[in-house]
C-alpha cells in the first residue's frame, strides 16, 4: 500500500507541483490551502506524512503543527515544513513545536523526495535493532516496534525525531555521542542542520522523560551527550 502524504499549501502552483511529483514517486496525495482545511484532512486521512506550509489563511502552519501534536490522532504524524522564511528562530520554533524537518523555498524536488523518504523509513538507529523492547533504567521502557515510550506505565509522546535520538543514545549506554555524529546518522546528508537543532530535541526529551530519568541523558560541554549506565 502506497504511503498517504498531505501537502498544505495556499499556493495552487506549489500544490500542483508536489502533487504531480510524489504521484510519480507513488505516493496517494492530499491537499489543503488552508490551516483549518489541513486539520480536518489529517483527522480523516490519517496521512503518513504532512508537508506543511506556515504561511496560510485562518491558521498559520505553527497553529497547525500545535493543534496536531496536541490531538491524539495526529499527534505522531511526521511532519515537515515547508516555508520561504529561512531563519534560525524559525526552525528553532518549528522543532520545539514537534517538527520533523524544515524545508526552505524555493523547492528542490529530488531533495524534498529525499528528505521525505528519510522521514518515513526506519533510520538507522532502529534497522540496526531487533525488535527487542528496552527496559531501561527500571521505569524506562521503549519499543522499536511501536515507537513508544513509557515511564513508570504512563506513555510519553515523543516525536518521530525525539524517538529516534533516544532510542541511539540508550542503545549505546556510557558512549559519549557527539552532536556530530547524531546528525550524520538521523539525517539526511541534504538537511543543513546547526548543533542547537539536537540541544533543542534533547531539552523536549529530557522536559517529556521528566525526574529522574531526565538526568540518565548526560551533557559532555563541548563534546556532546551520554546516555548513563546502568
Amino acid at each position: 500500500m502506497s504511503k498517504k502524504i498531505l501537502i498544505v499549501d495556499d499556493e495552487k502552483d506549489i500544490l500542483d507541483l508536489l502533487e504531480f511529483n510524489l504521484e510519480s514517486e507513488g505516493y496517494t496525495i492530499f491537499m489543503a490551502s488552508d490551516g483549518e482545511m489541513a486539520l480536518k484532512q489529517a483527522a480523516a486521512v490519517k496521512p503518513d506524512l504532512i508537508l506543511l506550509d506556515i504561511m496560510l489563511p485562518k491558521k498559520d502552519g505553527f497553529e497547525v503543527l500545535r493543534e496536531l501534536r496536541s490531538a491524539s490522532a495526529t499527534r505522531e504524524i511526521p511532519v515537515i515544513f515547508l516555508t520561504a522564511k529561512d531563519s534560525e528562530i524559525d526552525e528553532v520554533v518549528g522543532l520545539e513545536l514537534g517538527a520533523d524537518d524544515y524545508i526552505v523555498k524555493p523547492i528542490a524536488i529530488r531533495k524534498l523526495i529525499a528528505r521525505l523518504k528519510k522521514v518515513l523509513r526506519k533510520p538507522a538507529a532502529v534497522e540496526e535493532a531487533d525488535s527487542m523492547i528496552l527496559r531501561l533504567q527500571g521505569g524506562l521502557v521503549i519499543d522499536p516496534e511501536k515507537y513508544r515510550v513509557t515511564v513508570n506505565g504512563r506513555e510519553v509522546v515523543m516525536t518521530k525525531k525525539e524517538f529516534e535520538i533516544l532510542l541511539y543514545l540508550t542503545r549505546r549506554p556510557g558512549r559519549v555521542i557527539s552532536r556530530k555524529t547524531l546528525l550524520d546518522e538521523l539525517w539526511d546528508d541534504n538537511v543543513i542542520v546547526i548543533d542547537r537543532t539536537i540541544d533543542v530535541h534533547i531539552r523536549k526529551i529530557r522536559e517529556k522523560l521528566g525526574p529522574p530519568y531526565m538526568d540518565y541523558i548526560e551533557t559532555l560541554k563541548g563534546v556532546g551527550y551520554r546516555f548513563r549506565e546502568n
